[in-house]
């Protein structure tokens, strides 16, 4: 793939030109007390996976709506004083099993995995489905309820994030102070965003993070998933405003703008899912101290091996 966005030396500098509606603040206040309002209701059934040097618990919390989420706790037998991270899950991807995420645990670190609701069947088993119905979408889940911020599938997906911070703070043995969100493409996209609606969280690695600047995303990336919106809209002509609209109280870009966490991203130059220019505008846009490493020759897999030895150092300094 050749490079496509900006020219590389002018990818550093920039920023966005979006702004958060004037009630960003009023709506995710309004949308997590609703959402507090109802139990938490965490539950965590030690399961054998095989796994020795782990103790790994199926997990299901109360995410928005009260809906029922599941994910897995992964707790190394001999802990030390690390800190925790909760990660969240690329687009339709699920948690998977226990053995796909012992990065962390393995590095001391106790880890909670979401479970994305209603996704999991593109690249590993999902367990949770998404009981709220939507209008007219294009396949996929970038148009569920696209009509609405009310009604949008990611007003759920954000807060489910949230009240999976609140699950594994709900662990007597979790340090509430020491706590950092993960993820890669949606799931740094999760982090960022959860990492920004609860500012207790310590630190964030997010690398090539998903649904950052919409307006430019959806008319620059290459291939899927920003596509399905622009699918979406060469049928309904007439949503082109709404949608964006809707949108915006989603993009990373504008949630980023309260961050307090520290903040390791990562960026592939040649990303032809999440253009790098939109991944620079969440960094530029990032309140909280930060750093970025970037990845010229890589597409969307971006720093693979490397990017985790990168975070590895990383929380071993912030958390």
């Amino acid at each position: 793939m050749p490079f496509f966005d900006f020219n590389a030396a002018d990818l550093p500098s920039y920023c966005s030109s979006i702004v958060p509606p004037t009630d960003f603040d009023a709506f995710w206040s309004t949308t997590l007390a609703e959402a507090r309002s109802l139990p938490l209701n965490a539950t965590f059934e030690l399961v054998d996976a095989g796994l020795p040097l782990v103790e790994v618990f199926d997990v299901t919390f109360a995410g928005w709506g009260g809906h029922p989420i599941k994910g897995w706790y992964i707790k190394p037998r001999n802990a030390f004083d690390a800190g925790a991270v909760v990660k969240f899950i690329g687009y339709n991807g699920g948690r998977g099993f226990p053995q796909d995420h012992l990065l962390w645990p393995i590095s001391g670190r106790p880890l909670l995995v979401m479970d994305t609701r209603g996704q999991g069947g593109g690249w590993s088993v999902g367990a949770t489905p998404d009981p709220i119905g939507s209008d007219s979408s294009h396949a996929g889940f970038m148009t569920r309820g696209i009509g609405s911020p009310q009604t949008y599938f990611y007003r759920r997906v954000f807060t489910d994030a949230v009240r999976a911070i609140e699950a594994l703070r709900s662990r007597a043995e979790i340090d509430p102070a020491r706590i950092a969100t993960a993820g890669g493409s949606q799931g740094g996209a999760l982090a960022l965003a959860a990492a920004s609606l609860d500012p207790s969280v310590n630190a964030v690695v997010a690398d090539v993070p998903f649904l950052c600047d919409f307006p430019r995303a959806v008319g620059l990336a290459p291939r899927d998933r920003y596509g399905e919106v622009s699918r979406y809209l060469s049928v309904h002509r007439d949503m082109v405003e709404i949608a964006f609209a809707t949108l915006n109280y989603f993009d990373v870009v504008n949630h980023v703008r309260r961050a307090k966490a520290k903040a390791l991203f990562s960026v592939a130059v040649m990303d032809t899912v999440c253009p790098p220019s939109t991944v620079y505008a969440a960094f530029n846009a990032y309140a909280g101290d930060k750093e970025i490493k970037s990845y010229t020759f890589n597409d969307h897999e971006g720093g693979g091996s490397f990017q985790e030895r990168e975070q590895l150092a990383f929380l071993s300094k912030v958390l």
